[in-house]
């Protein structure tokens, strides 16, 4: 795959900006979210250091959208193509794992598809990890390795663009005058940068590391009080769930319009009270703390039996939007610690 130099990222983004709709990220506050890049504007660009607060699930898996309508059907509004820059390796992974979910045979979801198909995904390194961060837990990276079509890493003199798939390597061939070779010093500026982000997010994380697979640890916890305590913090605002990038829980609503019935595909959490009930109004998981556990046993071990990996990425957003200060890496230490005294 190709890899090139461009010493101003603006010319690069108004390339994008001009032939598809183009989201990046802005600052806001302590945080970034992403915003629609206009061609042409005089808007400063940001190079985030992490990840947005606002995760790519929204782009793939909106909020609320029409699922189907009755009696007669409705066309789909159409989707166009589109790009999103400065998505992080943790975003990437996130993707990976709602593929698994959306892509599935018999339960493909062709909204979540065409959207996946038709977006353009920039990815770019990590700098400064803010301390909330755990990436690296669970084998993420300050850097992607797979999973984009192209990669953005920030160096002294300008950028090194990195292409990750066919389409990559198309775009940077029909805009080759905004390249240029890759300077030797600007690749091995590069490396350091990632050796000393990994190192940062190490030590950031080094309390937290885990003495055994977090799959047997939350697996074992079946009989744990860990839960019940953590959840005398909860206030069931559910915010963990609809921040995190992974969580793809949804439920369908009916509606009545004037001459025709509409289902509507809205997002759900597994932290809501009323859940899990069932017909008659029973309710298995009444009990906050068994809302909490089951959380953790569809993301470290109910996940893994059925596709193979875990579905905490590590992006630590889930902590920084919690208003009762719950802190995941606090949870499993707990469960990894109890873990080893029934070795």
């Amino acid at each position: 795959m190709k890899t090139v130099f461009t010493s101003e990222l603006k010319p690069l983004l108004e390339a994008f900006a001009e032939q598809t709709e183009l989201y990046v990220p802005k600052k806001s506050g302590e945080y970034y979210t992403y915003t629609k890049y206009k061609a042409g504007s005089d808007e400063p660009l940001e190079f985030n250091n992490i990840r947005t607060c606002t995760t790519v699930k929204e782009f793939l898996f909106p909020v609320c959208e029409l699922a189907a309508t009755y009696p007669e059907p409705t066309e789909p509004k159409e989707i166009r193509q589109f790009a999103v820059f400065g998505l992080k390796d943790c975003d990437l992974h996130s993707m990976a794992v709602l593929d698994k979910v959306f892509f599935e045979e018999d339960f493909r979801d062709a909204l979540y598809i065409k959207r996946r198909e038709k977006m353009f995904t920039i990815s770019s390194d990590c700098f400064d990890p803010a301390e909330t961060c755990f990436c690296t837990l669970f084998g993420g990276k300050s850097f992607a390795e797979k999973g984009f079509d192209l990669n953005v890493s920030k160096v002294q003199d300008g950028f090194i663009i990195e292409a990750g798939s066919e389409k990559g390597e198309e775009f940077i061939s029909k805009n080759s005058g905004l390249f240029s070779e890759v300077p030797a010093a600007a690749l091995t500026q590069r490396d350091e940068g990632r050796v000393e982000t990994e190192k940062q997010l190490k030590q950031n994380n080094v309390k937290y590391k885990l003495d055994a697979d977090v799959k047997e640890i939350v697996e074992s916890s079946q009989d744990s009080e860990a839960y019940d305590t953590d959840s005398q913090s909860c206030v069931e605002c559910q915010a963990c769930t609809r921040i995190c990038p992974t969580c793809h829980c949804f439920y369908l609503y009916d509606t009545k319009q004037s001459d025709y019935f509409s289902k509507m595909k809205m997002w759900d959490s597994c932290i809501r009270c009323s859940y899990a009930t069932v017909a008659g109004g029973e309710n298995p998981r009444k009990v906050l703390g068994d809302r909490i556990k089951h959380r953790f046993m569809h993301k470290f071990v109910y996940f893994m039996d059925r596709y193979g990996t875990n579905m905490c990425v590590g992006c630590g957003r889930c902590l920084e939007t919690c208003i009762g200060g719950t802190d995941t890496r606090e949870l499993l230490k707990k469960l990894s610690d109890e873990f080893k005294t029934k070795k």
